[in-house]
């Protein structure tokens, strides 16, 4: 399939989505939302594709949404459709929940929207040059996408309620101070970091990947005692599964596992 406001590459085990809108610091637009939410239904079903990867071209990772999309969305919008908001939570949750590590490579500003975007990932990896905020109080806009309600999460209340507060933007090196990003290299080692790191998942069996990520997530909403309980239900089922099988065959052989995710 072509797309217009993405670009979708596959490098190695990796699928590289690209946001493609430069010109406009490749701020969200419904067409946007359309193309991420098409090849994420992609990726998700492709076995060969062991994680994605999100960035943007030119000098952002991304500005937020296009809030012309939004104006016009919200005016006069046809009965029983879902608007510019709706889909931008679909897209969203899709990117969350799937089964698949999903990681960040954030080479510029990532701002409101962006944040928010950055905040779907698993793992942030960023450029040194990044910086990145929340920026919706700075235009009277309320964050839709997790901006008040899981950034506190990320980074701890006090530290959120600054940069919904005071729309300032912070540096990398800050953001990973915060706990948000994982990792921080030098711009021109974004894309090569990135790639290593997606080599090196592409060694592990596909199913502990998803499994870990589900439990790791549903860890958030439920006291300790649930989410251990959770937990062993997971591990319960994955000792039926080949993977493990191979992985502790492989151990007694002395030899690298092949897993198959199942």
């Amino acid at each position: 399939m072509q797309y217009e406001a993405i670009q979708f590459e596959r490098r190695g085990a990796g699928a590289w989505v690209i946001l493609n809108r430069p010109r406009e610091m490749n701020s969200i637009s419904a067409q946007m939302l359309d193309e991420l939410e098409t090849v994420l239904i992609e990726c998700q079903s492709d076995n060969n594709i062991c994680a994605v990867v999100l960035t943007g071209k030119g000098s952002a990772f991304c500005a937020g949404a296009d809030l012309k999309n939004v104006i016009s969305s919200l005016k006069n919008p046809a009965p029983g459709t879902r608007d510019f908001l709706d889909r931008f939570n679909d897209v969203f949750g899709l990117l969350r929940k799937l089964p698949k590590p999903v990681i960040a490579a954030v080479n510029g500003i990532a701002l409101a929207g962006g944040l928010e975007l950055v905040m779907c990932c698993d793992l942030v990896f960023a450029a040194e040059s990044a910086k990145l905020g929340d920026a919706h109080s700075n235009y009277g806009v309320f964050p839709g996408a997790g901006g008040a309600a899981i950034l506190p999460r990320r980074i701890g209340l006090n530290r959120a309620k600054y940069l919904l507060f005071s729309g300032d933007f912070v540096s990398a090196a800050e953001m990973e101070r915060y706990g948000l990003i994982n990792r921080v290299v030098p711009d021109a080692e974004l894309a090569v970091e990135v790639e290593s790191f997606v080599e090196k998942l592409a060694t592990k069996s596909p199913l502990v990947l998803r499994r870990m990520k589900e439990v790791a997530n549903a860890s958030l909403d439920q006291a300790q005692e649930a989410a251990l309980r959770h937990e062993i239900l997971n591990l319960r089922q994955h000792c039926r599964s080949y993977d493990l099988e191979e992985g502790l065959r492989a151990f007694i052989e002395k030899r690298k596992p092949e897993f198959k995710g199942y």
